[in-house]
């Protein structure tokens, strides 16, 4: 048995985006799917939709959206190294996530970060705080 299937064997888009190591779980891609994160054809698609090499398929990964071309069908969960080959990643993908990434860079520079953890006092008068401005 060989780690690629043919491309006239049916596979279908849940199994896919797991054998492409997209998510975890076959159970996770599925709900991915259904939740409308996953577009197949810039359609939303049902899990069981069966996949063809060519097709594109936007989904959420994460924080990021990603855009990918499917090169190989296969239902089988490989190494990392054998996954990679199975899609290729949009140019304009590929831009957008590291824009997005040195946006989320940026964002954390100025959002506060304390050098250590509020002791049991400093908690309460946060806590205080938190309440009166909710009132």
């Amino acid at each position: 048995m060989s780690d690629k299937k043919d491309p006239q064997e049916a596979v279908r888009l849940d199994k896919w985006l797991w054998a492409a190591r997209f998510y975890k779980t076959r159970s996770l891609s599925r709900q991915m799917i259904e939740g409308g994160k996953v577009e197949y054809n810039g359609s939303r698609a049902k899990p069981s939709k069966t996949v063809e090499i060519g097709a594109k398929v936007r989904l959420l990964q994460g924080n990021s959206r990603r855009e990918v071309i499917i090169k190989e069908i296969s239902d089988i969960r490989g190494p990392a190294s054998v996954a990679v080959n199975l899609y290729e990643e949009t140019a304009q993908s590929i831009e957008q996530r590291q824009k997005e990434g040195e946006l989320r860079k940026m964002a954390a520079l100025v959002a506060p970060h304390p050098e250590n953890r509020p002791n049991k006092k400093e908690r309460r008068a946060l806590l205080l705080l938190k309440q009166r401005n909710y009132e």
